[in-house]
């Protein structure tokens, strides 16, 4: 079952951020707080949304966390992906297709023309899992990011 996450849910999405977090190999780097999450997807202003995949007992087997984003090409908004998961003993239970499946139908329902998500180049299983719906790699792009001394640095340059 997928639904839309509600308040109480940030606990355990808190919960399983970290556990994707390690699993990325970058546990130090999940600094976001329960507190920041609930701002950010229940707020007056929701930054992100959520949906949680759960099994057919009611516990909490996986997320997809995401946002709008605008394509100045299609002129029409899609969906960027920030985070999918499913519990590693949930894997293989068809958790993460369905939260894909739902966010599929948000863009169909709603007009939106891409729904878009980062992968590790080392997570083949994922990148399988991926092809095995139809999407396909954008290979020819690379994700740059600013972060941390280098984006307060340039942001400090423009004074």
């Amino acid at each position: 079952m997928i639904r839309t996450a509600t308040p109480a849910d940030v606990p355990v999405i808190h919960a399983m951020i970290r556990e994707l977090a390690e699993y990325e190999k970058a546990l130090d780097e999940a600094r976001a707080t329960e507190e920041q999450l609930r701002e950010a997807l229940f707020g007056e202003r929701p930054a992100a949304y959520a949906h949680i995949a759960e099994t057919e007992d009611g516990e909490p087997a996986g997320f997809a966390l995401w946002f709008l984003n605008f394509s100045t090409w299609r002129g029409v908004r899609g969906i960027y992906l920030e985070d999918l998961y499913v519990r590693p003993d949930r894997r293989g239970g068809g958790h993460g297709k369905a939260l894909l499946t739902e966010l599929a139908r948000i863009c169909v329902e709603r007009g939106y023309e891409r729904l878009e998500w980062s992968v590790l180049d080392w997570n083949e299983p994922s990148i399988a899992f991926y092809r095995s719906l139809g999407a396909a790699p954008q290979d020819e792009w690379t994700v740059f990011r600013l972060t941390d001394e280098a984006l307060g640095a340039l942001g400090a340059s423009s004074r």
